[in-house]
């Protein structure tokens, strides 16, 4: 008996609402890769801050030598060099967890599927590991107020880190399946479900 469970990869653009669908999935009993939660304890490494600090210099460490991803941010997002500086060490560090989280959560019985919740999945080549990929579509307006709401950035920021991403036409284009969260949370939930519903039928 096949012990593979389906990996879906959530596509979408910056504040659209990838992890609050990646928390629906988790609902219905799937697991969640979280690559945010994956960088967090990357960057408490100090081989990993050293890289880091070497390539961009000791103005993005906090007083007590920690790296402020805030100010890491903003120094990153200037051009596309310090980008693919950034994505080199960082990209192959995320990917390599979350190929061994695929293996441990492929072994549990009680998990039904498993969600990479990863901000840039196509743009880091890992769509390779999903069997299904869903885009999250959200106007641009509703976009920008959750980015501002929840990262305090305005228009341009939101705009700056957009540049260094793929179309979110072109990712549309990938995806198998499209929900819209441009509602309250029940309306998601629902597509979202349906989705997970028909997931399970095709098993």
């Amino acid at each position: 008996m096949s012990t593979h469970k389906p990996v879906i990869g959530i596509l979408g653009g910056i504040s659209s609402g990838k992890s609050t669908v990646a928390a629906e999935f988790a609902k219905l009993g799937c697991a969640v890769i979280d690559a945010d939660a994956i960088v967090a304890v990357l960057l408490e490494r100090q081989d990993v801050r050293d890289r880091i600090v070497r390539s961009f210099g000791k103005e993005i460490c906090t007083q007590e030598g920690f790296i402020d991803r805030a100010r890491l941010a903003d120094i990153v997002f200037e051009g596309r060099r310090s980008v693919a500086r950034i994505n080199e060490i960082i990209h192959p560090l995320v990917f390599d967890r979350t190929i061994e989280l695929i293996g441990e959560y492929t072994k549990r019985s009680e998990v039904s599927a498993i969600v990479l919740d990863i901000p840039l999945l196509a743009e880091a080549g890992q769509i390779d590991l999903c069997d299904v990929l869903v885009f999250v579509e959200a106007g641009a307006e509703t976009r920008a107020e959750r980015a501002a709401k929840r990262s305090g950035w305005d228009a341009d920021q939101l705009k700056k880190r957009e540049n260094f991403q793929i179309s979110l036409d072109r990712k549309a284009q990938m995806a198998h399946y499209i929900v819209r969260n441009n509602s309250d949370l029940s309306v998601l939930a629902d597509q979202v479900a349906r989705i997970f519903s028909t997931l399970k039928q095709q098993k």
